[in-house]
C-alpha cells in the first residue's frame, strides 16, 4: 500500500484522500494510516484540507517509486558498496537499467583501492547495470561519457558549472563533489562486454568533510541549493541512457574536454613504479590523457595512473 500511495504521489501535485481510497477500494482511514507510516519512515508529505496530500517539495528520502525510469531500482538503507551489490546481481543475470542506490554506504570505493565516504541520506550513492551492445573498443569510454552525464545533470539541477578531473572525477570550484568508478565482465565471445556496473557516488547535501574539506565538498556547500536526489537520480539515468547510445559517435568528447581541468597544468602520475612529471596537453579521441614530459609525449590511459594534480593532496 505505501509503495502504491508513494506512485500516486509521485507527481507532486495535491491528490484528495477520497480519490485515493476509490481508487484502491479502501477507506480514507486506511489511507490516513499508510500516509502516516510513510511519514514514520522519513517521507515529507504534504497534507491541506479541501486539497489532500502531496509530497513535499522538501522531501528528499529515496525511492524507487519517486524516480521515474524504465529499469528496475532497488534503494537500500546501506550496504558496503552499490558496486558490490550491483556486481552480484549482474552475476545473476539482472537486467541491462537494474539500478542500485544506497542512502549510505559503509565501504564506499573509489579507484585504485581508495575509500569514498558515504554518510547516510547525504548524497547520491548508485550504481547501474548495462549489457552494452558495443564491441570491446568502446569500454574504456564508458567512463568518461558516464562522467558528462553527471556534469550536465548536476550542473542542471543546481545552475552550477561543474569541471572534470581525468578520467572519473567532477569538481565544483575545484573541489571534488563525485566520484565514478566502472568496472566491466568480458563475454566468453571475443569482442564483447558481457555487463559493466557503473558506481557514481555525488555529495549532494552538506556535510562535513573534517580533514578532506580543502579538497571534498558538496552540491549545496558550493550552491547554497539542497538538491532533490530523486530527480537528480532520474535525470542522470535518462543522460546516461542518451551518452552511451552515442558512444561510438564519441560525441560526448567536445563536452568532456570543456568541462576537463588538468590539461594546460603540471601534473604527477605514478604509472607502475614510474613516475611521471609533465604538463597535460588534453584529451585524445580514446579518452586518454596526452602529457608532455621531460622525455617526450606520453598517452596516459585510463586506469593505469594514479593522477595528482599538483598541489592536491586528497584521498577520497
Amino acid at each position: 500500500m505505501k509503495e502504491i500511495l508513494l506512485q500516486k504521489l509521485a507527481s507532486g501535485d495535491f491528490v484528495s484522500g477520497e480519490n485515493i481510497a476509490a481508487s484502491l477500494g479502501v477507506s480514507r482511514n486506511a489511507v490516513w494510516k499508510n500516509i502516516q507510516a510513510l511519514r514514520n519512515d522519513g517521507f515529507i508529505i504534504d497534507s491541506v484540507t479541501s486539497k489532500g496530500y502531496r509530497i513535499s517539495p522538501d522531501n528528499n528520502k529515496l525511492s524507487p517509486e519517486l524516480i521515474s525510469h524504465y529499469g528496475r531500482i532497488i534503494v537500500i538503507d546501506e550496504t558496503d558498496s552499490t558496486n558490490n551489490y550491483a556486481k552480484n546481481l549482474a552475476s545473476d543475470g539482472a537486467e541491462s537499467g537494474t539500478v542500485v542506490i544506497a542512502e549510505s554506504q559503509n565501504s564506499g570505493r573509489g579507484r585504485l583501492g581508495r575509500t569514498f565516504v558515504s554518510p547516510y541520506g547525504k548524497g547520491l550513492y548508485m550504481s547501474v547495470i548495462i549489457r552494452p551492445d558495443f564491441s570491446v573498443e568502446f569500454a574504456p569510454l564508458i567512463t568518461s561519457a558516464v562522467s558528462v552525464a553527471v556534469a550536465e545533470s548536476v550542473e542542471l539541477l543546481s545552475g552550477h558549472s561543474t569541471q572534470i578531473k581525468w578520467v572519473n572525477d567532477i569538481y565544483m570550484n575545484n573541489r571534488k563533489i563525485c566520484g565514478i568508478l566502472t568496472e566491466a565482465s568480458l563475454g566468453l565471445e571475443f569482442n564483447t562486454l558481457d555487463y559493466a556496473v557503473i558506481g557514481i557516488g555525488i555529495n549532494v547535501l552538506y556535510n562535513d568533510f573534517g580533514e578532506l574539506s580543502n579538497c571534498v565538498t558538496s552540491v549545496q556547500q558550493e550552491t547554497g541549493k539542497i538538491i532533490n536526489r530523486n530527480k537528480l537520480c532520474e535525470l542522470i539515468l535518462k543522460n546516461i541512457e542518451l551518452r552511451l547510445s552515442e558512444i561510438e559517435k564519441k560525441s560526448h568528447l567536445n563536452e568532456y574536454r570543456r568541462r576537463e581541468m588538468l590539461t594546460g597544468n603540471i601534473i604527477s602520475a605514478n604509472i607502475g613504479s614510474e613516475h611521471i612529471t609533465g604538463k597535460a596537453l588534453g584529451i585524445d579521441d580514446n579518452a586518454n590523457l596526452i602529457v608532455q614530459t621531460d622525455k617526450g609525449i606520453r598517452t596516459l590511459v585510463s586506469g593505469e595512473a594514479n593522477l595528482l594534480r599538483i598541489r592536491e593532496n586528497c584521498d577520497e
